[in-house]
């Protein structure tokens, strides 16, 4: 089924155009992720789509009753609400469901309105709304719900929006930089949920792994034209390499005509049949294809890098707490030249605190950090350019001197090095605020490495990077002769960059993992399922132990039917378990229509509250066992 048409748009900004007469579709089931270089539209196209913006010509045509949810880069929230508050205040259709359904509760004399809204309750799944959006909230660490929108972070607030699009359930959810602000863990929890439900998508991620594991179709904006490959990201690259080759090869062949054309034009025939105009006119196609080229500029990094000594940076038993919390407990460790250390753990464990100790931002409360005479920070933090009213590119790098050192005694303009970091002369008096998040955060990442550090630390590099100025920046990383630590939430960018890991448990808790993420990843599993198998094997002894309760000598507590009724409670609780998870399985599964959907929910209601009254009435006869 198609949800939406997008029909020969086109978006400019003055003199600068972002793209011109683009056209597709989406269809129902469709994950699709959208990939371009930054600064060519990509969020601008999410809000043209999701009606938050107008293209300037072409229309978007959608499905009638279409339900859209989107999540933008920046949500927009209302400062003065709480958490929960803001869950309330949103315009998802459930909501409405359920006040419905109070309203008829408190007019209980109108019968065929309380049917109508007890049955549309069943309908949509209204019952478990307060423990679906608890439940989220718990995923994306919201465990406050009466905290003041005004006071969370930027990073909070991306996943309160999150998870208010989630709780929508729409029929196509538009999402700018999904990931950006979750932990590993809410990432797999996100993929694993996209991967178990039906939802359709249509985002824009730098996140490769989310990419592999979520999407089935990458659209791609490429010099203007719409590629689309029926896949998932290593499909793309594949298939988008096998085009460039194949377009390079064309275009060899185009040139190869155009000289023998360009010849026979030379001699001007002097007789125009029809056929001889008709080959003057294929002349100024083939010229065309002929010269056409890629700009396929990349990002040119280079460092006049000061040799490093012996003594890097050594950490004596570094202690920080912020009240009864506590972040690093006598942490000790030294630095050898050109180690890379990537920085993995939930929110809140310390890892920014660590990285601002490090560096001498911060003091620790205990304990000393001994730093090398011959080291140069170099920090790219989470906050970014600091953008000044009014100021142009170019005033940016010129803060640094007109002329910046590279190696070997050379030395480059401003204005060239700002070539090398794609910002062409035209782009360079442009102001900063009207830069993309992406061209933001290449500019950003310009100013660090002018000063030519030799020890790198990157807190969270990737966020609004598009995925070709990653796959350069990765590249100068791996060549990279100097000490690299880097706090990232990207999986692939870490597993490609990184040594060893320190793993932030929380508590005070650093471990020193030898490997990359997905070698941890692999340790913690198999972690996870040994405790699951203990776990497991841990109620066959309480069964026995049950099974043997006339041989205990302790007095007895219940009375022979008491023991009888215990016992069978316990299987007819297991049992209708089974039969509530099958039920509940058929739901997604079996393509039943309203009736039936209606007589299985009233159904499983009746397993629900079966089992609640059974599990009242084992606790009962358990505490008078154990009382």
């Amino acid at each position: 089924m198609n949800y939406l048409s997008v029909e020969n748009i086109s978006k400019s900004f003055g003199m600068r155009v972002l793209f011109e007469n683009i056209s597709f579709g989406i269809n129902e089931g469709q994950k699709i992720g959208f990939v371009a270089k930054n600064g060519t539209g990509k969020t601008s196209l999410l809000n043209i789509i999701a009606g938050n913006d107008n293209a300037d010509t072409g229309n978007v045509v959608f499905r009638k009753g279409l339900k859209i949810a989107y999540l933008p880069q920046e949500p927009d929230l209302d400062p003065k609400l709480t958490v929960e508050q803001t869950i309330f205040s949103s315009d998802n259709p459930i909501l409405k469901i359920i006040e419905n359904y109070e309203h008829a509760i408190e007019n209980p004399d109108d019968s065929e309105a309380y049917q109508k809204a007890f049955d549309a309750m069943d309908a949509h799944h209204a019952w478990d709304f307060e423990t679906r959006y608890k439940q989220i909230l718990f995923k994306l660490k919201m465990e406050d719900l009466h905290a003041k929108v005004s006071t969370l972070s930027g990073g909070q607030k991306k996943r309160l929006a999150l998870a208010n699009a989630l709780l929508t359930t729409p029929d196509l959810l538009i999402m700018d930089e999904p990931t950006n602000h979750l932990d590993l863990e809410m990432i797999e929890w996100l993929e694993n949920l996209f991967a178990k439900e039906n939802f359709t998508l249509f985002m824009v991620t730098h996140d490769r792994y989310f990419l592999e594991r979520v999407c089935n179709e990458i659209v791609e904006l490429d010099e203007g034209t719409l590629y689309s490959y029926k896949g998932n990201y290593s499909y793309y690259l594949e298939k988008r390499d096998a085009r460039i080759e194949n377009e390079a090869t064309e275009t060899g062949k185009a040139k190869q005509l155009f000289k023998k054309e360009l010849e026979w034009m030379r001699r001007q025939p002097k007789a125009r049949t029809t056929k001889s105009k008709s080959r003057i006119d294929d002349f100024h196609e083939i010229k065309d294809r002929a010269s056409k080229r890629r700009n396929d500029h990349q990002v040119q990094l280079e460092l006049n890098m000061e040799r490093m000594g012996t003594k890097v940076v050594e950490l004596h038993k570094i202690s920080k707490s912020f009240g009864d919390k506590v972040l690093l407990d006598k942490f000790e460790y030294n630095f050898n030249r050109g180690e890379r250390v990537g920085i993995i753990g939930k929110n809140g464990t310390g890892k920014s605190t660590f990285l601002n100790i490090l560096t001498g931002a911060m003091k620790p409360d205990s304990g000393k950090v001994v730093v090398g005479e011959t080291v140069q920070f170099g920090y790219y933090t989470q906050a970014g350019i600091n953008i000044k009213e009014g100021q142009k590119v170019i005033d940016v790098i010129r803060e640094y001197g007109d002329y910046i050192p590279l190696k070997k005694g050379r030395q480059i303009s401003a204005s060239q090095l700002l070539e090398r970091f794609l910002f062409d002369p035209k782009k360079q008096y442009d102001f900063v605020e009207k830069l993309s998040g992406g061209e933001r955060k290449r500019l950003y990442l310009c100013t660090v490495l002018i000063k030519n550090p030799n020890f790198l630390i990157l807190d969270e590099p990737t966020n609004d990077l598009d995925i070709v100025t990653l796959n350069v920046l990765e590249s100068f990383l791996l060549d990279f002769p100097g000490c690299l630590l880097v706090v990232s939430h990207d999986r692939y960018f870490m597993d490609k960059i990184v040594d060893h890991l320190f793993v932030f448990r929380g508590d005070g808790e650093v471990e020193d993992f030898p490997g990359n993420y997905t070698d941890f990843r692999v340790y913690e599993d198999s972690n996870i399922q040994e405790k699951r198998e203990a776990s497991e094997a841990a109620p066959k002894v309480k069964k026995d132990w049950k099974q043997d309760w006339k041989q205990d000598t302790s007095p007895a507590k219940l009375s022979y039917n008491e023991q009888k009724e215990y016992q069978k409670l316990e299987k007819e609780i297991a049992n209708l378990e089974m039969e509530r998870e099958t039920l509940q399985n058929k739901f997604a599964t079996e393509n039943w229509d309203g009736e039936e959907i209606d007589k299985q929910s009233i159904k499983l209601q009746e397993i629900i509250d079966t089992i609640e009254a059974k599990e009242e009435r084992w606790f009962e006869l358990s505490a008078k066992m154990e009382g």
